[in-house]
């Protein structure tokens, strides 16, 4: 089990003074360098000029995992959001939570490499024991500087109120519950040490309302929206030794349900200190390259231990290993990327199990759906691939027929045109592209000369912009021009 670093937030953070929201660090966004390429006549080849642009950098609006929170205090609120970064290379993304309150969050460092965008996730659980109207965004460093729209929460406590027995009628909702563990042994200090998990259950999409039921009296509150099904949660702590049960009720304009009793038992026994192991900082990253996931985390240790690991992805074991501890200290373990394939790819979640000499623990973080990469478009070996000399009998130069070959990374529809001495030939032209593909254009002879000549380019204007140029010169035969 786990417990949430506790942020005590004031109702004031939501409406903020002037002064306070002045502070907030703005988000500068930097255009990115372009490639520029120019085609000059006369000189065979392309003159290209490339500056290196630093990757570009988006984040989402941060959400809460309730934006009305309604329930008896303390409620926790897991706030998370999700960073895409463009990478070529190697870099790091340096980001922070700005809070509500006009405080701002420890500044973390990921190091991240590869080649495409990656998307990481990011997430922070916030603890409050009073009413709280509020915000979080987050404001990314570096690679680049900007700051995410605000994410909006509010927190209501309400006191519990006694349940009657009424037996409530099952419709359209169906509610399961139980406890997590259903027995615990050791000491019985601040914190919790039994979760109650419930799963709801629907029809149909809707938001319903649920209470937590503990042996008899109403102890949380809650609203979500239940698109089919969805798990809700709270942590009890007891102060001494007992057993007991947990019920978890839906009531909605549909009917209502309640779930069958999770029992649990409780017994307080006091102990020497012993080592205890905890598992934090779970970060994931998808690549798009290839459709990869990848992620680290944290390992602690209250002293020294050998600490064994197990990565899942989706509920499969994927990878293990084992860390030793000579003191009281933590260790950063890694998932390498894992290429993803069905509905896995369309995003799914990670988790960290580990089992020290006197405790498990394990931390799980969803990542994000794999994007398609976009197309990128080259263009290469524009050349002249024949002249007709039946023009020449007119007293004109030649005509000439070019050919050029177009690239794509990727299976796609490109639109292109010619352009000869500067001047447009032709609307935008479409070919189907797997791999490479040639295309080719011609041109009539000039009027009252023997020669043709100037300049020829091809210009891809869409998926990606890409283009290529050169000189020619092809003059009729001497025969023909006795």
């Amino acid at each position: 089990m786990k417990s949430s670093r506790p942020l005590a937030r004031k109702a004031a953070a939501f409406g903020a003074s002037a002064a306070v929201l002045g502070a907030m660090v703005a988000g500068l966004a930097a255009a990115p360098a372009q490639a520029s390429t120019q085609a000059t006549a006369g000189k065979a080849g392309t003159a290209a000029t490339t500056t290196k642009a630093r990757p570009k950098v988006s984040v989402s609006t941060p959400t809460a995992s309730s934006r009305d929170n309604d329930g008896s205090c303390p409620v926790k609120v897991d706030i998370s959001a999700k960073i895409n970064v463009k990478l070529d290379g190697k870099t790091e993304l340096a980001y922070r939570w700005l809070h509500g309150d006009g405080s701002k969050g420890k500044v973390k460092v990921l190091k991240l490499k590869g080649h495409g965008t990656k998307s990481v996730k990011i997430g922070q659980t916030l603890t409050f024991n009073e009413e709280v109207k509020g915000w979080e965004a987050v404001q990314v460093l570096g690679p680049r500087k900007l700051t995410s729209k605000k994410g909006y929460f509010s927190v209501t406590c309400q006191d519990a109120v006694v349940v009657d027995g009424d037996q409530l009628d099952k419709k359209k909702i169906s509610v399961s519950a139980w406890a997590d563990p259903s027995s615990y042994v050791g000491p019985c200090t601040p914190g919790d040490k039994v979760d109650f998990l419930g799963r709801i259950k629907v029809s149909d999409p809707t938001w319903v309302k649920y209470r937590w039921v503990l042996n008899g009296r109403v102890v949380d509150y809650g609203r979500t929206k239940v698109y089919h099904s969805k798990t809700v949660s709270f942590g009890y702590s007891p102060r001494e030794s007992q057993r007991g049960y947990a019920v978890l009720q839906v009531v909605g304009r549909g009917g209502s349900s309640s779930s069958d009793r999770a029992y649990y038992k409780v017994w307080c026994k006091d102990e020497a200190p012993s080592v205890r192991v905890s598992a934090t900082n779970l970060v994931t990253a998808t690549n798009n390259d290839g459709c990869k996931v990848g992620a680290h985390a944290t390992i602690n240790s209250t002293g020294r231990a050998r600490v064994e690991y197990t990565w899942y992805v989706n509920g499969q074991s994927v990878d293990s290993g084992a860390v030793g501890f000579g003191r009281e200290g933590s260790r950063t373990v890694e998932l390498s990327d894992r290429v993803l394939s069905g509905s896995a790819t369309k995003g799914g979640r990670i988790t960290l199990a580990i089992s020290g000499p006197n405790n498990n623990d394990s931390i799980s973080q969803s990542y994000a759906a794999c994007e398609a990469p976009k197309p990128k478009i080259s263009v290469s070996s524009l050349a002249v691939s024949g002249q007709r000399n039946e023009f020449c009998a007119d007293k004109r130069g030649p005509g000439v027929d070019f050919k050029a070959t177009i690239s794509s990374t990727v299976p796609t529809t490109v639109k292109y045109y010619w352009v000869i001495d500067g001047k447009r030939e032709n609307p935008d032209l479409e070919r189907q592209v797997t791999g490479s593909v040639d295309v080719t254009w011609g041109i009539a002879g000039a009027q009252s000369a023997s020669e043709t000549k100037g300049s020829v380019q091809l210009v891809v204007v869409s998926p990606d912009s890409a283009s290529a140029a050169t000189s020619f010169s092809v003059s009729c035969p001497k025969s023909a021009g006795a």
